[in-house]
């Protein structure tokens, strides 16, 4: 049954024609900056493009990957969230003094996963029914999230793990690392669920028109409610995937995560208006990000220049975003 709502999706739903010049310049950009990157560093006497480079990138990028299918869902319905990448941090602290008191790692795990379900329920309910601006919600839930992580160990940070916990992260199948097949499984199940189901045509519905998707007859706060659970979900699958490849918990762990992820998916070409996009491209936009970090620490350019070339990247992005709304208008 068609509906107002799916018409509300479907218009910027994956595979809709209307993004099909973004995704091409999205794909021209990534090619660009890699080209750049192999040219300057063959000039200064470093490789760039190499498998090593390559894998690393990816590895490196793939917690912030997974991170930002969460923000991308959000960003969809028209909102934002703010307190990923401090629920990075209090679950790998909470992970951490669970497996201290000889619980599983798998105890660990789901614990870990409620406890991000738990932050991304309430600061939907809040957003969605209580009316506070996701702004401000996903603000105070950060703090929130990034306090409680230093009051439940006194601050400190927490080590020597067993050996399977690293296992998760860092084992390799037929010489590919685990996790870059988690990232891959993940996008694929985002994607076929975002572009072939009906959850994933609302969550377009509400992002596109909320008043016109609510009149069709979508739950719109069930929406929103549920687009932050799972960005408190996949934030803390980050988190799973960070105390996997650190082997140690500290409750200042993902800070600036939620910042990396939100450029992601504003690289990738969501919109911050919501309801257009593709989630898929946000894993281009993170390969992106983590092609031109990697880049400029081969070119050892300093820590604080790496920050201000990313932050006017970002500025770029929402400039062509905007730009591309009052083109279309």
């Amino acid at each position: 049954m068609s509906t107002q709502a799916e018409k509300v999706g479907g218009a910027f739903a994956p595979g809709g024609k209307k993004l099909a010049l973004s995704e091409v310049s999205l794909y021209i950009g990534a090619v660009a900056i890699i080209l750049v990157f192999t040219v300057i560093c063959r000039i200064v006497g470093r490789n760039f493009l190499t498998m090593t480079n390559i894998q690393n990138i990816i590895t490196q990028s793939s917690i912030i990957s997974v991170i930002a299918i969460g923000s991308s869902i959000v960003i969809l319905t028209g909102g934002i969230d703010l307190s990923a990448g401090s629920i990075v941090g209090f679950v790998g602290i909470l992970a951490g003094l669970l497996i201290k008191a000889g619980n599983p790692i798998w105890v660990a795990c789901i614990c870990m996963a409620l406890a991000g379900i738990g932050f991304g329920f309430a600061s939907g309910v809040l957003i969605s029914i209580g009316k506070v601006p996701a702004f401000i919600t996903t603000l105070g839930f950060m703090q929130i999230a990034r306090g409680m992580a230093l009051l439940i160990n006194s601050g400190k940070p927490i080590s020597s793990f067993p050996r399977e916990l690293g296992a998760i992260m860092n084992t390799k199948l037929m010489g590919i690392p685990l996790s870059v097949l988690y990232v891959f499984v993940l996008y694929f199940i985002i994607i076929v669920v975002m572009g072939h189901t009906r959850f994933g045509r609302h969550i377009y519905a509400v992002g596109g028109n909320p008043n016109a998707a609510k009149l069709s007859g979508v739950r719109t706060r069930r929406i929103e409610i549920a687009a932050y659970v799972l960005s408190g979900l996949f934030a803390a699958i980050g988190g799973i995937l960070l105390l996997s490849r650190l082997t140690y918990a500290d409750p200042n762990a993902g800070a600036g995560y939620e910042m990396s992820a939100i450029a992601s998916t504003v690289i990738g070409g969501i919109s911050l208006s919501g309801g257009k996009g593709k989630i898929g491209n946000t894993l281009v936009g993170s390969l992106i990000l983590g092609s031109l970090t990697c880049g400029l620490q081969i070119l050892n350019v300093a820590t604080y220049y790496q920050t201000i070339i990313t932050g006017l990247v970002i500025i770029m992005a929402v400039f062509a975003d905007k730009a591309k709304e009052r083109k279309g208008e």
